[in-house]
């Protein structure tokens, strides 16, 4: 059996608290001889505590000190030493600027014996030259990836490269009915994991794409392995150790998942189904999840943020549904920003749309209906996390909102 649901934070009274961080000026002091501090486990309520170690990491103030000390009045002797060869630096100075005048007339002389044996070689064979053909776009369909071709960080020259490879790799990562081969755990453990596994998400402040990713790989390794349910739990506090790994920039720590577990599991064990998992699954964990390609498709869109978050919440409503893990990733996206459009009356399915998911209204409607009627149900006592999630201001209260109503839905056009 798992733990009870923790509603609120990990309390910072249980794991080890950092010491005071070592300033600067006490480099020499003895207390530092005793090497780094070591972080205590991260908080979701703070970032990361400085280590003691990166005040000084090349301990120049520290050997500058110690020269001082031992040479003292030996520094005057210096001083005037460095008086002395004063002439000498500016005799090397005048040498560099001979030298440098030397070189240049040399380099000069190479450039033209460049130029004239390159001109020579054209004449006999031209050379390849590689040309890059933009992207010819239909005169309805907007280039989306235009405008943020100057940020270097949104990488919009190699954005449809991306997806589109993401795409190609949906096909390799399609699950199959892993729950007929399962004796000891059934659809109804997995929705209660992965309830817990939302909480987590929340309570450590992680992206969502590190969320997507741990159920991800909860499911692929559930279709590998054949586990008991004692062991449901470790598994999906490992795959969010190893999904915060990949996505995070600062994951929690190891002793942070353990506090989680309520300490049902010890280190080892933890350390050791992290192995486990990523050899199964032969440490290939860059599976495509929907969250990604909904942000791309709602770019498309041009959706506001309430609308955005409303697709997110249906998307989210999916994870704990069994029945939804075989849908592909881009296809579930395309579906909850669909459905999401509708609601909010925010418009179509339009031609940039198309042409960037991939996908037609009349293929997307059947999922659509699904997703629609999966909003009409009413919640499980036991599985609460997503909707309480989404209820909350800082959401739009999006979980509040009703269900499309059937005679819209069948009124949505190919």
């Amino acid at each position: 059996m798992m733990p009870t649901h923790r509603n609120s934070r990990p309390g910072l009274s249980k794991l080890p608290r950092p010491g005071k961080p070592v300033a600067v000026e006490n480099v020499l002091s003895e207390k530092e001889d005793c090497g780094q501090t070591k972080r205590s486990p991260s908080s979701p309520q703070g970032g990361a505590k400085k280590r003691s170690a990166f005040g000084d990491i090349t301990n120049a103030n520290k050997n500058q000190l110690l020269l001082k000390k031992k040479d003292g009045p030996k520094a005057v002797l210096k001083k005037t030493k460095n008086v002395a060869t004063s002439g000498v630096a500016k005799n090397n100075e005048i040498n560099l600027k001979r030298n440098h005048r030397k070189l240049g007339t040399t380099e000069s002389v190479l450039v033209v014996v460049k130029e004239e044996k390159s001109s020579n070689e054209e004449v006999e064979s031209k050379p390849k030259v590689e040309t890059f053909v933009e992207q010819v776009l239909p005169p309805d369909v907007e280039d989306i990836d235009k405008d943020s071709l100057g940020d270097p960080f949104a990488s919009s020259e190699y954005a449809l490269d991306i997806f589109t490879y993401m795409r190609d790799r949906e096909e390799k990562f399609l699950l199959p009915n892993y729950m007929e081969v399962q004796n000891d755990i059934s659809k109804e453990m997995r929705a209660i994991l992965v309830d817990w596994m939302v909480e987590v998400q929340e309570n450590f402040e992680l992206n969502h794409e590190t969320l997507y990713l741990a159920i991800k790989l909860v499911d692929h390794y559930l279709a590998v392995c054949i586990i008991m349910k004692e062991k449901l739990q470790l598994i999906g506090s490992t795959a969010v150790l190893i999904a915060s790994k990949f996505e995070e920039r600062c994951p929690p720590c190891l002793d942070d998942f353990l506090y989680i577990c309520d300490d049902a599991y010890k280190r080892e064990e933890l350390v050791a189904m992290e192995m486990e998992i990523l050899q199964k699954l032969n440490f290939d964990i860059n599976i495509p999840v929907p969250y990604r390609f909904l942000r791309r498709f709602a770019k498309c869109a041009h959706a506001n943020m309430e609308t955005l978050t409303l697709a997110r919440y249906i998307c989210e409503l999916t994870l704990q549904e069994y029945d939804f893990m075989q849908e592909g990733a881009s296809k579930m996206a395309a579906s909850c920003l669909l459905l999401a459009l509708k609601m909010k009356d925010f418009g179509d399915w339009t031609a940039t749309l198309r042409h960037y998911s991939g996908y037609q209204t009349r293929d997307l409607l059947p999922l659509v209906k699904r997703l629609n009627f999966l909003l009409s149900c009413q919640p499980h006592e036991k599985l609460k996390a997503v909707r309480s999630k989404y209820s909350h201001r800082v959401f739009f209260e999006v979980a509040k909102l009703p269900p499309l109503d059937m005679l819209a839905l069948e009124a949505i056009q190919s």
